[in-house]
């Protein structure tokens, strides 16, 4: 290998604007860094980093580098550049507008000094291999989410199968077997009605990019996906596919000079106040919201199942994700005054503290639409999920954690599904209910996995987790593409 010098390991990060995207980022980094001892350089745009810097540890060393974006001449509104405050059938264009991204990346990759180890980009910056290899610059794409989750969504978006079986409700994923079939009703609308717009168009051109990368980062588990998911891109791709995580975010020390709001502050103290495994967490993310009638039924049966919960609202379906929550409009009439005044749920808008309610003993179980932030946070900390996909991955990290793993209990499935608020006491009961059998095996299960992936991250006394080995395998990729990039470059310059 060759010798280090100071900022000889400088990584470059490069994530898709949305936060369930830069979360995993800036986990990343913070790993990079204190395990592995890397330089940290943090690409975004110049909108997004008061939020990011926000995320860092207290007196961070992640250095924070700016890249403009004009989304003015595809047909987005100014100003926006995270999808977060994105109108979601404005999504494609946002994904056409990033490659706009290219030349000033390269700039700011040609102008780095000492050139950098690596670029490890989001899944959706498939074209960056292009520069990295302009630069003999080791090349990854990090993607924040499971294995077996993006195997079926890339090969179900590469491949369209069920438009070649309309009468079929159900398919087989094209090249990946080990994910048995799949229902119409666990594909997006996107996905279901794809054909040849531009949302498919843009899709496909960015997952068809992923071949080219030198290897793929994922932020799951070699012992929980090695005979699936990272068995399909093994396969698919030829590529190395390391599974790194979790990679999460810790919990903020509360009590040690952390930004503390008022709505942590808020949620642990309400959560001090109940007993151990007696709260139903619900949130669906920060870009998914469920419908005006859905939200009424998940109402009355939070109201009729007895149960002590925290539920993040944010408006319904048809309404500025981001706006005002009307519970007039959309929740049951007096619900809000009612669960006040018994002291038995905690409804907080827009956001919440999800790391810290998750690791407080006082949580049971998460009714989550399974994005695999969220499923990571939940795993870890030990809580079982009540399933509700919305989008995307979603639909098939529910059927992996239900189906493969064993800790999670799809309730509803879809933005459109109708789910009754009976049918909802009786999965938050299953899960919830102590002594039940299948609640008793749900969470012996969940805490096995909790245990795998704890393991996958020891590294003491020499003995080191498969993710830690992961990790310095891909690091020592890296470095011998370098290596061998600069004895290439040499024996240039010699025989001129």
């Amino acid at each position: 290998m060759v010798s280090e010098t100071e900022n000889s390991r400088n990584v470059v990060l490069f994530p898709f604007m949305a936060q369930g995207h830069i979360i995993p980022f800036i986990a990343l980094a913070n790993q990079l860094q204190k395990k592995h001892n890397c330089t940290i350089t943090f690409v975004t745009t110049k909108l997004n980093i008061p939020k990011i810097s926000s995320s860092l540890p207290p007196n961070s060393s992640i250095h924070l580098l700016t890249i403009p974006f004009c989304g003015s001449g595809h047909g987005l509104p100014p100003g926006v550049e995270n999808t977060d405050v994105l109108p979601y059938h404005l999504l494609p264009n946002f994904f056409q507008a990033s490659f706009s991204l290219k030349p000033s990346f390269r700039k700011l990759i040609s102008d780095l000094s000492p050139r950098p180890l690596c670029i490890i980009a989001d899944m959706f910056f498939g074209w960056s291999h292009e520069i990295a290899r302009e630069f003999g610059v080791f090349h990854a794409l990090f993607c924040g989410g499971g294995a077996f989750g993006f195997a079926c969504f890339h090969s179900l978006w590469l491949n369209l199968p069920h438009l070649k079986n309309v009468t079929n409700e159900t398919i087989t994923v094209p090249d990946f077997p080990e994910a048995s079939r799949i229902h119409v009703t666990q594909m997006s609308e996107n996905l279901r009605d794809a054909n040849g717009d531009k949302f498919t168009a843009v899709i496909q051109k960015l997952l068809s990019l992923w071949e080219n990368a030198d290897a793929m980062l994922f932020n799951t588990v070699e012992e929980l996906e090695a005979k699936t998911g990272l068995l399909y891109f093994r396969r698919k791709l030829g590529r190395p596919a390391w599974p790194i995580g979790p990679v999460v975010l810790p919990v903020l020390a509360r009590k040690e000079g952390a930004i503390i709001t008022f709505t942590s502050e808020m949620c642990i103290k309400w959560l001090d106040s109940k007993p151990a495994w007696s709260v139903l967490y619900v949130s669906f993310g920060s870009m998914n919201t469920i419908s005006t009638s859905q939200m009424m039924e998940l109402a009355m049966a939070l109201e009729s199942s007895g149960k002590n919960f925290i539920w993040v609202v944010r408006p319904p379906i048809g309404y500025d994700i981001n706006g005002e929550f009307r519970a007039e409009e959309w929740l049951p009439k007096g619900f809000e005054d009612r669960i006040r005044e018994s002291e038995r749920g905690l409804i907080v808008h827009k956001w919440a503290p999800q790391v810290d309610i998750l690791s407080h003993e006082a949580v049971s179980a998460f009714l989550s639409h399974c994005g695999w932030n969220s499923v990571i946070e939940a795993l870890t900390h030990g809580v079982p999920i009540i399933g509700w996909p919305l989008a995307a991955d979603q639909f098939y990290n529910a059927k992996f954690l239900e189906e493969e793993l064993g800790v999670c209990v799809e309730v509803a499935r879809g933005k459109s599904s109708r789910v009754g608020h009976e049918e909802m006491v009786k999965k938050i009961e299953l899960v919830m209910k102590v002594g039940s059998e299948k609640g008793n095996e749900i969470r012996r299960k969940v805490c096995e996995v909790g245990d795998i992936m704890r393991d996958a991250l020891r590294d003491e006394n020499g003995c080191k987790g498969s993710s830690i080995k992961a990790m310095d395998e891909f690091l020592n990729a890296a470095l011998l593409k370098r290596e061998t990039y600069i004895m290439s470059t040499s024996r240039m310059i010699d025989n001129e």
